[in-house]
């Protein structure tokens, strides 16, 4: 027969377990060596005691809880390199590892989320966005309060398809994918070119619209073929004891021109391997030379710059654009003709029209010599130009308003600049100091690629006829060949015909 006190403290014990069913039950142990003997015995002081589990929050159990998670936020969370695991620095480099990852992403999202992602199009800037819970892991092991956010309905599969995943997961894996953009680091041919001058006031490089590459060595010009490799001899001045200053092709690729340092300028048919013309005119070098039509301009170490109709100098009287104070480097034709872009050692860049002798516009902000020119194919009036070694700055100017707009300051001299034909891109060639040579974004002026190898200052700049490649030569009698611009054009282009820059054709 039972102790009734202790019969009773049984009972106790018993319902107050029962009551507390949610916690855990901790047992003590009684002494119960003696139980007729306990009637003397102080009963132990655990009458309605009640012992909690300690909170969720801090329990020793790793079990995610799954039934107040939200999973479309907690997947967001993850970062790339731990949902794909981390990617070679080659892949990050040619960004392969992050268009595989968001690809990957979606499709996960697609099967677990239900989040109906039909193109990866678009995700790029949403993966982007700020995120002030990143860095927080998938799981959590306690229920999030301050997480309402409700859930998505699971698609469900036709019970007929023959595929594995859903209808948008396989649209997405159908989606065509962007090609990958890379801009090799080292040039795919390389010339020796023995003579060519380390002179910033000279232009001895050019590839005409037939791909044959003209070069100025010492007292001879030479033509490379790009399409047979194949070099040929075209003129040799040394009889006359002159040398080469300029060369520049003709629209149609059928004529170069040739700058003497004595003040003469040639004119040679490369087909019959036969000069057709001589202008006289200048009293000292010709550093510079641009076409427009069958209308040659020269300028000068004179600080002149002439005009002249290679068909009948004599009949036809010449133009004479008198305003630069010092040598005349720099000449570029607008793609509309209308337009001719002069820099000089004086610092200033003017535009000239068909109908002044006059400049139309004038542009003193460059500190050192204007050499580098170039007129934007896609927007109409955009003028871009570079300064010397103490300005080193890329200076974009609105010619139809006459404003200045964007500058970059490159860190070194800016001696050649080239617009791409596809995009709104644009290449840069230095000097002093660092001898490199930038593909920049426009307008962003961001830096796609810089290119390395010249040893010497990067003088002078050719463009390919398919605008694919360019072709760079230094003091370190080098010619060196890029490919630098793809011939896709870029879809985000801005077509508004609002635009004041929109390409007029």
């Amino acid at each position: 027969m039972f102790n009734q006190d202790y019969e009773r403290r049984l009972l106790v014990h018993q319902n107050g377990s029962a009551n507390d069913q949610e916690h855990s039950k901790i047992n003590f142990p009684v002494d119960t060596t003696d139980v007729r003997s306990s009637r003397h015995m102080t009963p132990p002081k655990i009458l309605g005691l009640r012992i909690q589990s300690p909170p969720r929050l801090n329990s020793d159990r790793f079990i995610p809880s799954r039934s107040e998670n939200n999973w479309q936020m907690r997947f967001a969370m993850i970062m790339e390199g731990n949902r794909n695991g981390s990617t070679t620095k080659k892949a990050r480099e040619n960004g392969e590892g992050g268009r595989d990852g968001l690809a990957y992403a979606c499709l996960l999202k697609n099967e677990l989320l239900g989040a109906s992602i039909d193109d990866v199009k678009g995700q790029c800037d949403e993966r982007r966005a700020f995120n002030p819970l990143e860095g927080k892991n998938l799981f959590q092991y306690s229920p999030d309060k301050n997480e309402n956010i409700s859930t998505n309905e699971i698609t469900t599969h036709s019970a007929y398809s023959l595929s594995p995943v859903s209808a948008e997961s396989q649209k997405l894996l159908r989606s065509p994918r962007k090609a990958t953009r890379k801009i090799s680091r080292i040039p795919f041919k390389v010339l020796d070119a023995p003579e060519l001058q380390d002179d910033f006031y000279l232009n001895l490089v050019d590839w005409s619209s037939q791909n044959v590459l003209s070069v100025g060595l010492g007292s001879c010009v030479y033509l490379w073929s790009a399409c047979t490799s194949q070099v040929t001899r075209l003129c040799d001045l040394s009889s006359d004891e002159n040398s080469i200053t300029s060369v520049a092709w003709n629209e149609r690729g059928n004529l170069v021109a040739v700058g003497t340092h004595h003040g003469y300028v040639q004119v040679w048919d490369v087909a019959v391997n036969k000069q057709v013309n001589k202008m006289q005119g200048h009293s000292a070098r010709v550093g510079a030379l641009a076409w427009n039509g069958d209308v040659l301009s020269s300028g000068s170490r004179d600080r002149l710059i002439l005009q002249r109709d290679v068909r009948t100098p004599g009949v036809v009287a010449e133009r004479r654009l008198v305003g630069h104070r010092q040598e005349v480097c720099g000449l570029k034709w607008s793609p509309d003709n209308q337009y001719l872009a002069s820099g000089g050692n004086d610092n200033r860049l003017y535009v000239w029209n068909l109908h002044s002798l006059s400049p139309v516009q004038t542009y003193t902000e460059h500190l050192a010599a204007v050499k580098a020119i170039a007129w934007s194919p896609h927007h109409h009036g955009l003028l871009a130009s570079g300064g010397g070694t103490a300005d080193r700055c890329i200076r974009f100017w609105n010619t139809l308003t006459g404003q200045p707009m964007q500058c970059v300051d490159t860190g070194s001299q800016v001696c050649n600049l080239a617009w791409s034909k596809h995009s709104s891109e644009l290449v840069s060639t230095h000097g002093y100091s660092q001898n490199q040579i930038l593909v920049w974004k426009y307008p962003s002026l961001t830096q796609v690629a810089k290119l390395t190898g010249h040893s010497y200052r990067v003088l002078y700049l050719a463009m390919s006829p398919d605008g694919e490649a360019i072709v760079t030569g230094a003091g370190d009698e080098t010619l060196r060949f890029w490919n630098v611009f793809s011939k896709a054009r870029s879809q985000k282009e801005n077509k508004s015909v609002l635009n004041l820059f929109t390409s007029i054709r």
